[in-house]
């Protein structure tokens, strides 16, 4: 069973596009459409028993595909889980309604969830430091711009900065910072300075991205 994952405990080497190739086109859209529907729930299940209802979903689209498939539902603000990125999908309770519109739902959501990724991989390598780093401010940049998009993508909604937290981490992990250093790094420099429902603004985003900066300096 892996339905224990959660989309926020997942790392880089979990997610990221270049490890785990995925191609969908429409035919195996529908196709896959058609293996999902008889796992959903009905829609009085949904409601009565939320998010758990789902892990069936979950379980074959990671036994498909791989873990980083289980993001496929983490929705824009109080959905199945906090503060994700999905914004085609709500939450079981809302988006269960007939087997073949929810079915189809499950891979739009997919779909928008590996968009997603596939564009921090794209970030990543734009916003990667240059080796030997002689300037910490390309540290700082790349914090900013992250803290920036994921703060829009997420409409700073409830829970937000976990994901955001998340994100920074994958960006040193991705540069080569071992996962436990990477997340004391980040939770060092973001310490409490974002909220549910509020965006960042840029005196927050600087203070966090010179304290990042500082700290990949210190503890690298």
């Amino acid at each position: 069973m892996v339905t224990e994952l959660w989309a926020y405990s997942l790392t880089w080497a979990e997610v990221d596009p270049l490890g785990h190739p995925f191609e969908l086109d429409e035919d195996a859209a529908r196709a896959l459409a058609e293996c999902v529907a008889p796992l959903l729930p009905r829609a009085d299940t949904a409601k009565e028993s939320g998010r758990s209802s789902l892990d069936p979903v979950t379980d074959f689209l990671v036994e498909r595909y791989g873990r980083w498939a289980r993001g496929w539902n983490w929705s824009v603000g109080e959905g199945d889980t906090d503060g994700g990125v999905v914004g085609v999908w709500c939450c079981a309770s809302h988006s269960v309604t007939t087997a073949d519109e929810t079915s189809a739902l499950v891979v739009a959501a997919l779909l928008e969830w590996r968009d997603w990724l596939e564009e921090l991989a794209e970030r990543f390598a734009a916003l990667a430091p240059p080796k030997p780093l002689e300037d910490p401010w390309h540290w700082e940049r790349a914090c900013a711009r992250l803290v920036t998009v994921v703060a829009d993508r997420t409409q700073a909604e409830s829970g937000w900065y976990r994901h955001c937290m998340q994100v920074l981490t994958w960006f040193l992990t991705r540069n080569g910072i071992p996962q436990e250093r990477a997340r004391e790094i980040v939770e060092s420099a973001v310490g409490g300075r974002f909220d549910s429902w509020v965006a960042p603004d840029a005196t927050v985003v600087d203070s966090v991205s010179s304290r990042f900066a500082q700290t990949v300096e210190h503890r690298a």
